[in-house]
């Protein structure tokens, strides 16, 4: 149960804050929904209370999972499926739409390592700054660091090889 200015993260939007709780009459019956301010863009989301673990909506992580994260960044010791650009997309995609930080950080580390040997489609590149500033927002947050700095940190794990 989140409370009025709790940060919470929604799958593939990234961390938000919940502004409100709202009751709204659907269907001839009363429910209640977090309204949450995504940080990144501002976008406005309602999640019915009793929809909140199917919406996968969860907290910030905590600071001692941060570690975890960069060993997962820093892991080359993995396989890139040779498919077509697009069925890799469709599976990073729903890797990101879990809205597990692991996951995402494990599309980010992917897409920098098929870099290296490829170009990326136009689609490729988008999600690989998308995982990335998912990342950053919510290391960020769980360090009580500058996204500056968190940026900055990810981006020397795949300069030096």
């Amino acid at each position: 149960m989140f409370k009025i200015g709790d940060l919470a993260v929604y799958p593939a939007q990234g961390v938000g804050i919940i502004e409100a709780i709202e009751s709204r009459e659907i269907g001839g019956g009363k429910q209640k929904f977090y309204v949450m301010k995504i940080m990144s863009n501002g976008m406005k989301i309602m999640i019915p209370l009793d929809g909140v673990k199917s919406a996968g909506l969860r907290e910030v992580i905590h600071e001692k999972e941060i570690p975890r994260i960069y060993e997962i960044l820093k892991n080359r010791e993995i396989t890139i499926d040779k498919q077509t650009w697009n069925k890799r997309y469709r599976e990073y995609l729903e890797k990101i739409k879990t809205g597990s930080v692991f996951e995402i950080a494990r599309v980010l580390r992917d897409l920098c390592v098929l870099k290296i040997d490829k170009n990326l489609s136009f689609g490729e590149r988008k999600m690989m700054d998308t995982a990335k500033g998912l990342l950053v927002k919510e290391i960020s947050i769980a360090a009580n660091a500058e996204e500056a700095k968190i940026e900055e940190d990810i981006n020397t794990i795949f300069t030096v090889q």
